[in-house]
């Protein structure tokens, strides 16, 4: 397989699971002091992930919790954020001015911040109230604050049941499945490799992931110009430019919002002829139960995707880690 560390893929889950007992410490005391709302907060990327662990937890819960864009926040602010609030951000180099920006505003309204800063001696990782340091996984890390917050609220007595497949089993599936997606993500990356635009339409959990798959990856990384669309918003626009040549890809989950990729999935085949429907339900997670699987389908897409990259990557002879502009330039 191109581009694929067997063992690396599964230390970097397993060792994402393993901050679970440190994220229990910090989430149970803040819960102890009185939790008023929850705030994620990201740009780029990590807004992506604030706005999958959102969908997750409102299907779950009547707490306030809300995702809030770090540049955003620095020019309008948000009157919900002070005393009582809990925000969650992540950091790759613990350098992006815009979440800088926003931790010291937030931390000056009263807000206490667990920052996820892969860098641990970097400023920002200071800055924050509570600095967990581990690369990688950032949805994972999300979803197991998420979750502790649930379960301490009573909203997710699966919790301990739940985790324990996951750490048994969970790194180990998701190899699986990028091993099972290879030669489809080969495929796919041979059939649109020079698409001079690409729809991606996805729900739920999955459309963050549907977001910052075509902005981050495709669009970033691989140079491919891409448009996402929530599929609850498909039918309300982008349906009248798709005509048999378009190429347009579907992301289904397997959350509540399930049905309004599935209406899109069904509609596509009367219009169009070059679309693509990734399906997570479709692919085997050995060891996991069922009733668990919404709370990882967004780890499933990244598996397979993963393997779209990777071939990418090798047919165009384009290094997915260049970049023109981003922290190349002044801006």
């Amino acid at each position: 397989m191109v581009k694929f560390d067997e063992q690396k893929q599964i230390d970097s889950v397993r060792g994402a699971l393993a901050l679970r007992s440190q994220i229990e410490t910090v989430v149970d005391a803040i819960w102890q002091k009185g939790l008023r709302n929850l705030c994620w907060l990201g740009i780029g990327g990590t807004w992506a992930s604030c706005q999958q662990v959102v969908c997750h937890m409102k299907e779950r819960t009547d707490l306030d919790v809300f995702a809030t864009n770090a540049a955003e926040y620095c020019t309008t602010g948000d009157r919900r954020v002070g005393p009582g609030t809990c925000m969650v951000i992540s950091s790759v180099t613990g350098t992006t001015t815009e979440i800088a920006d926003a931790v010291a505003k937030a931390r000056a309204a009263g807000a206490e911040i667990i920052g996820f800063i892969d860098k641990a001696d970097s400023p920002l990782a200071s800055a924050v109230d509570h600095c967990i340091s581990f690369a990688g996984n950032e949805q994972l890390k999300f979803f197991m604050v998420a979750d502790r917050i649930l379960f301490l609220r009573g909203e997710m007595p699966e919790y301990a049941a739940m985790y324990a497949q996951f750490d048994a089993n969970l790194p180990q599936a998701l190899v699986a499945v990028e091993k099972e997606a290879d030669a489809f993500g080969e495929a796919f990356a041979i059939a649109h490799k020079d698409d001079p635009l690409h729809y991606f339409v996805g729900a739920g959990t999955l459309y963050g992931a549907t977001y910052s798959y075509a902005m981050c990856y495709w669009e970033e990384m691989h140079w491919i110009r891409t448009k996402s669309i929530h599929s609850a918003e498909f039918f309300h626009g982008m349906l009248e430019i798709v005509d048999p040549d378009t190429p347009v890809t579907v992301f289904v989950g397997e959350d509540a919002q399930r049905p309004l990729s599935q209406r899109v999935a069904r509609f596509l085949p009367r219009i169009c002829k070059n679309y693509t429907i990734i399906d997570t339900a479709q692919y085997r997670l050995c060891g996991i139960d069922d009733q668990y699987r919404p709370h990882v389908s967004h780890l499933v897409m990244h598996a397979v995707t993963n393997r779209i990259d990777a071939h990418l990557e090798a047919l165009s002879g384009h290094d997915m880690t260049i970049r023109r502009y981003y922290r190349k330039m002044e801006y």
